[in-house]
């Protein structure tokens, strides 16, 4: 089931590209919201999705891609046969920033610097990098947690749960604390090193890859992890969880679903 709503905007909407977020509940599609939400000159709508009752998204959404995953948009302007769309959520956060959100993203280069290969803005490269580090190494490892605690937490026979508990049991201590401890120090580390001492990662000004960070690192606090070793990573995900862009985002989508609106690992695409 989908419903579709569309923004007001003070130009007449056939003026603006039409940018559709094709929303999934339970999935990273959220910080797309906030994104859009950010982006100036487009007539935004909302397309928002049911999953079924064993959890995957609708068949639905692979007529608007194959792959029939969430996120997607849609921009619509004059002159096209059909659609462009647009999936993978660093992919649609590059293409949003760089046409309607410049504001979201650091200058490449310092004032007064000739445009040089090598000689990028710090803030610009550490933007690159987490724009697909928040999709790559970072959610791929909440990904390993939601399924072993699915595995720990299934129904199944008292004399196969024993089992189950010592196999997801030796991951956790194998591999998902280790790589936590890893993943956490690093972000620790550049958040204490951010340039201009700022409050993000990129430096004093929010971008689109903490946009993009929100959804992993919100879930993952939210989800009763550890952060107390981590104390400039922990108010980062607090300054996160509490900006006007995010609170507006939740605000918007629970006006629309009228549900409560939860960041949690368990979301899927």
């Amino acid at each position: 089931m989908s419903t579709t709503v569309a923004d007001t905007t003070a130009a007449p909407a056939a003026a603006l590209p039409k940018v559709t977020l094709h929303w999934l509940e339970q999935s990273r599609s959220q910080r797309i919201l906030w994104l859009l939400q950010e982006c100036k000159g487009i007539d935004l709508q909302i397309k928002t999705y049911k999953r079924g009752s064993d959890m995957l998204a609708p068949a639905e959404l692979k007529s608007i891609h194959p792959l029939g995953k969430s996120p997607l948009v849609t921009v619509e302007v004059a002159g096209q046969t059909k659609p462009l769309v647009l999936a993978e959520s660093a992919a649609i956060s590059e293409y949003l920033t760089d046409n309607f959100a410049q504001h979201l993203a650091p200058a490449k280069y310092a004032a007064g610097q000739e445009p040089t290969v090598g000689l990028e803005s710090e803030s610009w490269t550490r933007y690159r990098f987490f724009m697909h580090y928040a999709e790559g190494s970072l959610m791929s490892l909440l990904m390993v947690k939601l399924f072993m605690d699915q595995i720990k937490n299934a129904p199944q026979p008292f004399f196969i749960k024993p089992i189950t508990r010592t196999i997801t049991g030796r991951v956790d201590d194998a591999y998902l604390t280790e790589n936590y401890a890893t993943h956490f120090s690093f972000l620790n580390e550049q958040l204490t090193t951010s340039p201009d001492n700022g409050a993000f990662l990129t430096g004093a000004q929010l971008t689109a890859a903490d946009i993009l960070l929100s959804y992993p690192l919100v879930a993952a606090k939210g989800d009763n992890m550890d952060f107390s070793k981590y104390p400039k990573l922990s108010a980062y995900i607090d300054s996160l969880a509490n900006h006007p862009g995010f609170l507006a985002s939740v605000k918007r989508i629970e006006e629309l679903t009228g549900e409560t609106f939860v960041a949690s690992p368990r979301g899927r695409k």
